[in-house]
């Protein structure tokens, strides 16, 4: 079985734009090219065409479609903690962010995230990342195996060290109806959607002037942002250009337990290199990936049924006895951007070809992050600086400098 998210997106757009000159034009237009275009054509300062060229408007195979919808602040950098608290007020606030009074009132599945460490190493790097959290006011929580074991009777614990919890504004969000009013909304201001393919970039000098469609038509531009997800290497190389970003694919599994928990369950990051949580009333999800972990082709969605059967269930009973006995009911793959670099994002203009922007590399993080960085990307985009979040820590020339922004909490 296929993620069920697709099915909810059904846009059509035209192929040809119905004008060959726009001051910005974004390669890719699922969540990132969605969302920028959103926060840019709302933002007062901005006055001019906006073109977004997706090659599959029916989303069925891109990463959005195929996320596992959550949000978190337990990261060991400040930043990402402060792009996602921005992100939990933006959903919470949701109708009166998108501007449209029959936009549904959202909200935050609280049921946190659940770090677990089964060595002392793993509760360091657990306490350090706590306080930084705490710091930066997140509700983190460090429990002992007694702890987790009192609040949390169904998990194994004899083998813990500590246990790293917020259940304030981490867990799971309706990310794909927020991507589809962004969609909507833009179009809404004027922004136009084509389907068709950028296949080739022509720069002069320290610019890239064009872009080239499949169809042979050449659309000329003032900026251009790279918002193609796992495809963000090749789409940066048709301007001359790198950047550390290749597609690494991600196991996600729904299942239903013989016997469900007797309360919910926290999304539960085990050191064995698996993920779960609760999904629907007695029903959970899990995610996990093949070792060794390496690049592979973006359209490379293919299951691997081996790695269910040998690592992701045992994995799961070791750690909550229950999952024993379980049905699996839906299984998809997917692709992380992954930024071999430092895993975190890749924002803002090329240091060299300066109207050139990434929008790349967010490692699995990216939906929950993707209201903070759409509003500082058009806010740049606009007036080439940032006005409420600065977000040049994730620029390009950090890459040049070989000074990482290096997020250890990635999952």
């Amino acid at each position: 079985l296929n993620c069920g998210f697709p099915c909810m997106l059904k846009p059509t757009f035209p192929q040809t734009p119905t004008h060959w000159r726009f001051v910005v034009v974004f390669v890719g237009g699922a969540l990132w090219g969605a969302a920028t275009a959103w926060f840019l054509a709302k933002h007062p300062d901005f006055d001019g065409r906006i073109l977004v060229v997706e090659r599959d408007p029916s989303y069925a195979d891109c990463s959005t479609a195929r996320t596992n919808s959550c949000i978190r602040q337990q990261f060991s950098t400040e930043i990402n903690i402060r792009i996602s608290q921005f992100a939990a007020a933006y959903i919470k606030n949701f109708r009166a962010e998108i501007e449209d009074p029959e936009a549904p009132t959202l909200s935050i599945q609280d049921f946190g995230y659940m770090y677990l460490a089964t060595t002392q190493t793993g509760a360091d790097a657990l306490r350090a990342n706590h306080a930084v959290q705490v710091a930066a006011g997140a509700g983190t929580r460090l429990l002992t195996p007694e702890a987790i074991a009192r609040a949390y009777p169904f998990y194994r614990t004899d083998d813990l060290a500590l246990g790293s919890h917020n259940p304030v504004d981490e867990g799971y969000w309706d990310g794909i109806t927020v991507f589809d009013a962004w969609r909507r909304g833009a179009r809404r201001r004027g922004v136009e959607f084509v389907a068709n393919t950028v296949v080739a970039l022509r720069r002069k000098g320290a610019r890239v002037v064009s872009a080239t469609l499949a169809d042979g038509s050449e659309i000329a531009l003032g900026q251009i942002v790279n918002a193609t997800g796992p495809r963000a290497a090749a789409t940066a190389a048709m301007a001359g250009l790198t950047v550390p970003v290749e597609p690494r694919k991600r196991f996600t599994w729904v299942f239903r337990a013989a016997t469900p928990l007797p309360g919910r369950l926290p999304l539960t990051v085990d050191p064995a290199g698996i993920h779960v949580r609760q999904d629907g009333a007695e029903t959970y999800m899990a995610g996990g990936f093949a070792r060794p972990d390496g690049p592979t082709a973006p359209d490379d969605l293919e299951m691997d049924h081996t790695l269910w059967q040998d690592r992701i269930w045992p994995a799961l009973a070791h750690r909550i006895p229950a999952f024993e006995a379980i049905r699996v009911e839906q299984e998809w793959a997917g692709h992380y951007a992954y930024n071999t670099f430092d895993q975190n994002a890749v924002v803002g203009p090329h240091p060299e070809v300066g109207n050139f922007h990434f929008l790349n590399g967010f490692s699995g993080h990216g939906l929950q992050q993707a209201p903070a960085m759409g509003r500082g990307m058009a806010e740049w985009l606009t007036g080439g600086c940032y006005q409420t979040l600065d977000l040049s820590p994730f620029h390009y020339d950090r890459i040049l400098a070989a000074r990482p922004l290096v997020e250890r909490a990635v999952i």
